[in-house]
């Protein structure tokens, strides 16, 4: 009698341990599901600049791109809203940078101008974004400079897309 006592009590046990478990499992999505729903931010970094179709394919070799063989090397090219800066930073996979040279603060005309270090600058209002990602330097912005991708097809040959 007390051996099946004991085996009642074990089997019993073990249910409300499946029980916990499903609860605790269930708790921890939950959990998951609303970290995520909360983390998730909005990106609005290029409201103002219009949607254009991008796909320029730069020929290393020619004499207007020579500067891209080399790090920190870059060049003006035509495309995107207000043309395109390219950079080889050096690093990363692939080592170049692509940024439309349109102000992604106001409705300037101009195009942004690179100083060789490490920021575009806007002539309309003096504001300054970083090469690196993008990001706004100057207080009160809150729009990145518009990023291309940019794909290495072969040792000399880059593609510019913004798809």
């Amino acid at each position: 009698m007390r051996f099946n006592t004991n085996v009642q009590n074990i089997y019993k046990l073990q249910s409300f341990n499946n029980k916990l478990d499903i609860i605790t499992m269930r708790n921890l999505f939950l959990l998951l599901v609303l970290t995520l729903f909360f983390s998730c931010e909005k990106n609005d970094t290029n409201d103002v600049l219009p949607d254009v179709y991008v796909d320029e394919t730069i020929n290393l070799n020619l004499p207007q791109y020579i500067d891209l063989k080399t790090p920190s090397g870059w060049v003006y090219t035509n495309g995107g809203v207000n043309g395109i800066i390219i950079q080889n930073a050096g690093i990363g996979n692939p080592p170049y940078k692509a940024f439309d040279r349109a102000c992604p603060n106001n409705d300037c005309a101009k195009s942004m101008n690179f100083d060789g270090g490490l920021r575009l600058k806007c002539s309309c209002d003096n504001s300054e974004y970083s090469i690196i990602d993008g990001s706004p330097q100057t207080a009160g912005n809150n729009h990145f400079a518009r990023e291309y991708r940019v794909i290495v097809l072969n040792n000399s040959t880059l593609n510019i897309t913004n798809y």
